[in-house]
């Protein structure tokens, strides 16, 4: 039996066939788009506050879902996650999707006969997640995955239910259907979510590709299904067990099966994955102004998010040595002087990476425009969270064969 529905989601953990036209040696490349939504900045460029703690509070909701799923899924409470918490609502992370002030896109196919969807590629994250046909005219804009128009699309009967706040409700059910990602095909897991309530998640202007294509570890998965690149890797469908991001320019890039030599310089430096659930790596230190102020840092590196999230007491060593201050009433962010933008830098794998002024800079404090907003905020756990303003400054490398990440100079 069918429940009645407002908005529908597909979700697509994996399990792959092969499929007889093969990419070029070495990988290829899917051409990303980058999607600005709600604006961080307002006209006279002092921040938008609102727009960064919806942001703010997306994605840590995001984060502590998939701990929570990291220890539904392997029995153990993850590393980052100490003492008793209110847990987040819910398995499915849709909720994060529209608060994102940017995000990068490209496309694939579903079905047969297989039809095209944009989806984000977001390594914060393990599922699938596409529109459906029954979904409300919060969907209008996107194009709708419909499992009885496609051959290869079989109902598993198992449904699924979720609550993510502000009245956001969704319950769904799971079918598995094909996928082809670069030429290769991947049979997963469709899970189909819907609100019997309002949801204004994926409304085309606040979230404009159709879905999210989450490229982290099975352990974060919401139904501990096996990731689309995952599973790629396993079935020996990729050259190399790797997929790398350029972020950067006027053609940012997904690399599938190895990296691309053109969009960087130099050597990468490695830093090992210490837990696999999210691509979980430590920061060697953070510099500010030439002087060491965190060290040996448990970091998540996440596509899927925009700000650079940190350790309380850890950011709040960083900005006290810089003159920093609490915005008052407001748990996540600093200011510092507009007139002296500190230098900083993360160093992975022994090799340090500057943030420019610019990117680290979010504009002014609309209360005092002589205080700058930093782009380094406050988290609710002891991992780090490094965004797209990290991200956007190297080209980046998932290594999923040696379970490492890393970094190199752009070209």
């Amino acid at each position: 039996m069918r429940f009645t529905l407002a908005t529908i989601i597909t979700a697509l953990p994996v399990f792959v066939t092969a499929v007889p036209q093969r990419v070029k040696q070495g990988g290829t490349t899917i051409p990303l788009t980058l999607s600005k939504g709600s604006s961080l900045v307002n006209a006279d460029k002092s921040v938008n506050f609102e727009a960064l703690n919806s942001h703010v509070t997306s994605t840590r909701a995001k984060i502590l879902r998939g701990f929570d799923n990291f220890e539904k899924n392997t029995g153990t409470p993850h590393s980052a996650v100490k003492g008793s918490r209110k847990r987040a609502s819910g398995g499915l992370p849709i909720d994060s999707l529209s608060a994102r002030p940017m995000l990068w896109f490209g496309t694939i196919t579903v079905g047969t006969p297989p039809r095209l969807y944009t989806v984000e590629f977001d390594t914060g994250s393990s599922d699938f997640f596409l529109p459906g046909v029954d979904c409300d005219g919060t969907c209008n804009g996107h194009d709708l995955y419909d499992p009885k128009s496609s051959l290869t699309s079989t109902d598993l009967n198992k449904v699924f239910v979720a609550e993510f706040g502000d009245n956001d409700n969704a319950f769904g059910w799971q079918h598995t259907d094909n996928v082809t990602i670069v030429g290769l095909e991947v049979h997963v897991m469709v899970v189909t979510t819907s609100s019997v309530w309002h949801c204004t998640t994926l409304l085309a202007f606040k979230f404009f590709p159709d879905g999210l294509l989450g490229m982290a570890f099975q352990a974060v998965s919401s139904y501990d299904a096996s990731p689309v690149f995952q599973t790629l890797v396993t079935q020996g469908q990729t050259d190399e067990p790797m997929f790398s991001f350029s972020l950067a320019g006027s053609d940012p890039e997904l690399y599938i099966g190895g990296t691309n030599p053109d969009m960087y310089i130099g050597d990468f430096s490695w830093t090992p994955v210490i837990q696999r659930g999210y691509w979980e790596v430590i920061i060697d230190n953070i510099i500010s102004n030439g002087q060491v102020r965190v060290t040996n840092a448990v970091s998540i590196i996440d596509t899927g998010t925009f700000l650079i999230h940190g350790a309380p007491l850890e950011v709040a060593n960083l900005y006290g040595a810089i003159g920093g201050t609490r915005v008052p009433n407001n748990s996540a962010f600093y200011t510092f002087p507009c007139d002296v933008v500190p230098n900083i830098s993360f160093t992975f794998g022994g090799t340090s990476f500057p943030i420019s002024a610019e990117v680290f800079n979010l504009g002014t404090n609309p209360d005092d425009p002589s205080m700058c907003i930093g782009s380094i905020v406050t988290g609710q756990h002891t991992s780090w969270v490094v965004g797209s303003i990290f991200l956007s400054s190297v080209y980046t490398a998932f290594d999923l064969g040696n379970a490492r990440v890393g970094f190199a100079t752009l070209a």
